[in-house]
């Protein structure tokens, strides 16, 4: 079930101020559109062999239960693209195929029925001669073209040209390519510029987006694993987006690829470019607190996992910023002393024990739900309370 925010009893703050988005042509990547107007979309990649179908299908149904909107498949051998028609049939979002040094797959993958094909100007070599019925074969098709040019697999002669890895060179090097389709009038196209350093990568789509009015895809390749490759994607998408420079995102991470989604959902959200899902707000703990916050914290973002309303919850242990922070949410509590004052809406409405407060922030959110006519029903924990559980959506 879908729930939008600007439903009565939610309350529905944005920033104030949201990014503006840098005009640009839109393509279409299956049924998701990219660039123009529409929201920024996020992708992931599946880690599993391509020519496993059965293995590559349950991956792309879990990064499409997380909110993955296109995912990409790596094609590097001649099994990869057998398996590709029976993969982009039964995928549930657009499917785009990662091509590298073999021309004969990218056909391959527009006769798949693939929605898009991604190839790297750092081995363009090898399709040199191809780029004419390449762009043929893509626009008889409707397929667009992502050219993504990587700081790992840059042309050595534009390596030699430059001494080194910039943001000149990797945005020389996209536009290059570009040109190559433009020759032959195809201009179903959009970009990404990928570095390992988030600052290089920043002012690398700086430069493109001044230069062209693709779309552009964002990602900082190889960011490391989750914790630091999390912060450099936050960092860097964050600063292009606010500018309005990016029109899809993808997390690199290495952690599992789901993870890659939750933390690009979770970016948009933070910008305002995504409407908010359930959000906890809790504060840091001090030495004020008078509760195991973060113990607190978790098991309440573990009791509402999967609630279906967009609300905000507050977990307080401080008297100083407790009592305000919890009357701004929707439900809230601010704990100490072994009990917790229970907000709904900016008011007081009961004091808890402290071993009840989580099951009485469910009940209170459940309360709001049901409201609105969403019926969330509790999983029972081993003491038979909704503390420990997680809530489920009942759908009439």
């Amino acid at each position: 079930m879908s729930v939008q925010l600007g439903m009565p009893g939610v309350r529905d703050e944005q920033p104030a101020v949201a990014a503006r988005r840098r005009p640009t042509r839109q393509v279409m990547v299956g049924d998701v559109p990219v660039g123009g107007d529409a929201p920024v979309s996020v992708q992931s990649m599946t880690i599993t062999p391509t020519a496993d179908v059965n293995a590559t299908l349950q991956q792309i149904a879990e990064l499409t239960a997380a909110g993955c909107q296109i995912v990409r498949v790596a094609v590097p051998s001649q099994d990869d693209a057998d398996a590709l028609p029976e993969i982009a049939r039964k995928s549930k979002i657009p499917v785009i195929a990662d091509i590298h040094f073999q021309p004969r797959y990218v056909f391959a993958a527009i006769d798949a029925g693939c929605a898009g094909v991604r190839v790297n100007p750092g081995n363009i070599k090898k399709f040199d001669d191809r780029v004419g019925e390449i762009a043929r074969a893509a626009s008889d098709a409707g397929v667009p073209i992502r050219i993504g040019v990587n700081a790992g697999s840059l042309d050595k002669r534009l390596l030699a040209k430059y001494g080194k890895v910039g943001p000149e060179a990797l945005v020389e090097s996209a536009l290059w390519e570009c040109s190559l389709f433009e020759e032959h009038g195809f201009q179903d196209l959009k970009i990404s510029v990928k570095h390992h350093d988030p600052v290089t990568m920043v002012a690398a789509y700086q430069l493109l987006s001044e230069r062209c009015d693709y779309p552009l895809h964002l990602g900082v390749t190889e960011a490391g694993p989750a914790f630091q490759g999390t912060i450099k994607s936050a960092v860097a998408f964050g600063a292009l987006l606010w500018q309005g420079i990016g029109d899809t995102i993808r997390v690199s991470l290495s952690a599992p690829p789901v993870e890659e989604v939750k933390v690009g959902i979770g970016i948009l959200e933070s910008l305002g470019l995504r409407k908010r899902r359930l959000e906890v707000v809790s504060c840091p703990a001090c030495g004020r607190a008078q509760v195991d916050v973060y113990s607190l914290a978790e098991r309440v973002t573990a009791a509402f996992e999967g609630f279906p309303v967009p609300l905000r919850v507050a977990v307080m242990g401080c008297v100083v910023n407790g009592p305000g922070e919890a009357r701004e949410a929707d439900v809230g509590v601010s704990a100490g002393n072994g009990k917790g004052q229970i907000f709904v809406k900016g008011e007081v409405i009961k004091t808890v024990p402290e071993s009840r407060i989580v099951e009485t922030l469910v009940e209170e959110a459940m309360r709001i739900a049901e409201e609105m006519g969403t019926e969330v029903a509790a999983e029972d924990g081993e003491d038979g309370s909704a503390e420990r559980g997680k809530v489920d959506v009942v759908t009439a």
